[in-house]
């Protein structure tokens, strides 16, 4: 019989079975709140092989297909359960978190320059105590290294190479990243890329002084790295398009400007300047039909091993050394793993059904990471796959295949990019009919062959600036992009099952019945609160502020997080995203002072909500005023949204003509009331502000409009504010702290946290709680984003 029939028939059925079963029990394993003894992975994959031996044994039992289940669930958790017990023992210990230590290592990878420093990975060969007492420490860490605050730039620190050993003195915490709906889980990234610590060098008076200790050859990858992408930067003039060339190039994505990356989201061709799973199988594609066309010249090799074999051995192996040049980042790993499994199918003589191959593809992914099911990347490259295997058709001519294909992939996986980004570019099509060729055979051919003809890489930085002018054009058309808030779980595998069945290869009638399963998700709105009531949404932005309230039909944001360089700050990166996964339109944005940790993502914010008035306290000449008509906040302005009261409780009009006043003065306090329930937001007030609240209210003999159920902690809990006077009038029954984790200032406070327990006033921080959200008809009640979504990889601060 042939092997194909054997593939369609029990045989196959009972393979499918297997491999499903395998990233079942992979998934099941993710859903882990705590690991469990190191020895529950070997536990469960010995469970696993007795049930396979049982299902052998009883080959005509009617359960047998259940049993191969079982069987392959218990392998695939007992994997998944193996691997973490193994990574979970690289962990920071907790008495180590925030102390000095003398360490030894290497830098590992390429060093990353930033606004006043650098970051880099740093394999750490020793680590002591200032005492000279060796600890253990994380393998690898993420360090930054960062001039003096006299300095004027980072200009004045070492220039760090890849593979160079150095000793210094660092402080380390663990990875500890925001926590917010709908938003990237960086804690998941760092456990997927082996860090398990991150801190900064310590390069102060107090601190022995950094030394480098010479260089290491087994980092000679990494330094061919750094001199690739050096060189690329120093060759093309325009910076911008100098980053595209040496993300293609060697992998470094991070080379791209914030600019470039809008556009390229916008337009849908985000995965073409990466290095990602395309990039690595055309690669693979191209080696193995080169090698394969030369081998077919050769009798003597032809008898030896066939050219189609040969072509395929060589083009994984060449595919695995463009992968390890340009970084070997998990997307080239997943890719090559994918890649080797196929090729080894098919070199063994076997010839299974594609989606038996589709499946043994997937389940070596995520038996090799089965944190993969969590990424974006792995669907979004693994659906695409399979789309195009079910989708085959007779060719019809290239350019009608591309064509073809290139809508089908688009169709497949629009309902796939709306749950992972919560929008897809409705220009994608276009762009990547035209983008796709581009880069795939000029741009990334042209920065390669750079590395051997340096002029080459004029041309590819002319070829990038050609493609990057076209799709800015895309880009600006009115509805480039559509958004849709993020639709529950069930809705958005209901919609993706749609979108496969409108491309399968079956009658239109069938197909057309796709439709229905996708338009739960398009006419999907987010919940909101009835009216007479709000909500509050404390977003996890570290150390600074950001709260978004919400009534029945308006919306309003209170401050927009911090800005940490020129290039990043938390509108781009945390709030706009978070806003869109809501369905969030903003009518309001409240700048409460001019600090940086709660203006620094107004921009952004009020770029993505044209429509938004802006409030603040900000004076005329603030770069802000520029870009929206300012109005100020001043005691006594209100408003009514739904039944909900707004007001202005500080500052005076008079406070903004003084010239002495101090911006954390000046911060704008709002307080929103209905149905009896009431929150104060007060910015960064301190005490003399706090007192001058007080005594007006008190005087007036009426202090209700200070009460309130929710206080929104002022100045991150600064022993400068909640003085005990303030504390008294205001009587929350929650005070919420928005700051950062293991933040330089020490916020809060722990005499400030006594202060407010003492009084009986819940404390939550955004620390232990990730987003906070807190409604008005459940006064007592705050649901933390980071404890309903809490996984094995995620950090537990101290205290929670």
């Amino acid at each position: 019989m042939p092997m194909a029939t054997v593939g369609a028939g029990r045989a196959g059925t009972g393979l499918a079975w297997v491999l499903g079963g395998v990233v079942a029990g992979a998934a099941l394993q993710l859903q882990q709140v705590s690991l469990g003894p190191p020895a529950t992975g070997w536990a469960c994959m010995v469970a696993g092989l007795l049930l396979s031996w049982a299902a052998w044994r009883w080959r005509g039992l009617r359960l047998r297909p259940l049993l191969l289940l079982a069987a392959a669930v218990w392998i695939g958790f007992g994997a998944a359960e193996w691997r973490a017990s193994m990574r979970s023992q690289q962990a920071l210990s907790p008495d180590l978190q925030g102390r000095d230590l003398w360490v030894t290592g290497w830098v590992a990878g390429l060093p990353q320059p930033f606004e006043r420093g650098q970051g880099f990975n740093f394999d750490i060969e020793s680590a002591r105590t200032p005492g000279g007492v060796a600890v253990s420490v994380p393998a690898r860490v993420l360090l930054g290294w960062y001039a003096d605050r006299n300095e004027d730039s980072a200009d004045a620190l070492p220039r760090l190479r890849a593979g160079d050993r150095w000793q210094f003195v660092v402080r380390l915490k663990a990875p500890h990243g925001a926590f917010n709906p709908h938003g990237f889980d960086a804690e998941l990234w760092s456990w997927e890329q082996g860090l398990h610590a991150v801190g900064h060098v310590r390069a102060t008076a107090a601190a022995p002084p950094p030394r480098q200790l010479g260089s290491s050859p087994r980092y000679l990858v990494e330094r061919s790295r750094q001199w690739v992408r050096d060189a690329i930067r120093a060759r093309i003039a325009d910076p911008a398009h100098a980053g595209v060339v040496a993300a293609l190039a060697v992998g470094d994505q991070r080379a791209i400007s914030r600019a470039d990356w809008d556009v390229f989201r916008a337009t849908g061709v985000a995965h073409l300047v990466s290095i990602s799973g395309l990039h690595v199988t055309l690669f693979a594609w191209l080696a193995a039909a080169g090698v394969g066309r030369c081998w077919r010249r050769s009798e003597r090799l032809c008898l030896r091993l066939a050219a189609q074999q040969a072509g395929l051995v060589v083009g994984v192996l060449l595919a695995t050394a463009y992968a390890v040049f340009s970084g070997w980042g998990v997307p080239s790993q997943r890719t090559i793993w994918m890649l080797a499994a196929i090729s080894a199918l098919r070199l063994s003589g076997l010839h299974w059904p594609w989606p038996l191959v589709w499946l043994l593809a997937g389940a070596v992914v995520v038996t090799l990471d089965p944190w993969a099911l969590l990424q974006a990347g792995f669907w979004l490259s693994f659906i695409a796959v399979g789309v195009l295997f079910a989708a085959q058709r007779p060719a019809a001519g290239r350019l009608t295949d591309l064509l073809r294909e290139q809508c089908v992939v688009t169709v497949a996986l629009a309902p796939v990019t709306l749950l992972f980004f919560g929008q897809m570019s409705l220009v994608s099509l276009p762009a990547n009919l035209v983008a796709i060729p581009w880069v795939t055979l000029v741009v990334t051919p042209l920065a390669l062959a750079g590395v051997l003809v340096p002029p080459l890489w004029d041309l590819a930085g002319w070829s990038v600036g050609l493609l990057v002018a076209g799709l800015q054009v895309l880009a600006a058309w009115p509805l480039a992009v559509w958004s849709i808030a993020a639709p529950p779980t069930m809705l958005a595998w209901a919609a993706i099952a749609g979108g496969l069945v409108l491309v399968l290869r079956l009658p239109l009638p069938l197909r057309l019945m796709g439709l229905p399963l996708l338009l739960p998700v398009l006419l999907w709105q987010a919940p909101r609160p009835a009216p007479g009531g709000f909500e509050l949404l404390a977003a996890d932005v570290g150390q600074g502020s950001a709260v978004l309230v919400r009534t029945a039909g308006h919306s309003l944001l209170y401050d927009t997080g911090p800005r940490w360089s020129p290039d990043s700050e938390a509108g781009s990166r945390l709030l706009v995203p978070m806003l869109r996964a809501l369905g969030e339109r903003l009518d309001v944005v409240v700048v409460s002072h001019r600090d940086s940790d709660h203006s620094g993502g107004a921009a952004a914010v009020l770029g993505a909500h044209p429509d938004a008035q802006l409030w603040s306290s900000i004076d005329d000449a603030h770069e802000l005023s520029t870009l929206r008509s300012l109005r100020r906040c001043e005691a006594g302005r209100r408003w009514r949204w739904d039944g909900v009261d707004f007001e202005f409780l500080h500052p005076q009009p008079a406070d903004h003509e003084s010239p002495s006043a101090k911006p954390n003065a000046l911060s704008c306090v709002l307080r929103i009331a209905a149905g009896g329930r009431s929150a104060l937001l007060a910015g960064d007030i301190e005490r003399p502000q706090e007192h001058r609240l007080a005594t007006t209210w008190a005087a007036s003999g009426d202090a209700s409009p200070l009460r309130a159920d929710l206080l929104l902690v002022p100045h991150h809990g600064s022993r400068t504010s909640s003085s005990p006077l303030f504390l008294d009038l205001v009587r929350p029954r929650v005070a919420l702290v928005q700051a950062g984790w293991a933040n330089r200032f020490g916020h809060p406070a722990a005499d400030v946290v006594a202060r407010y327990r003492e009084r009986g006033i819940t404390v939550v921080s955004t620390v232990h709680c990730g987003a906070a959200h807190w409604r008005s008809r459940e006064p007592l009640r705050v649901d933390c984003e980071r404890v309903q979504r809490r996984r094995y990889w995620h950090h537990v601060a101290p205290g929670e």
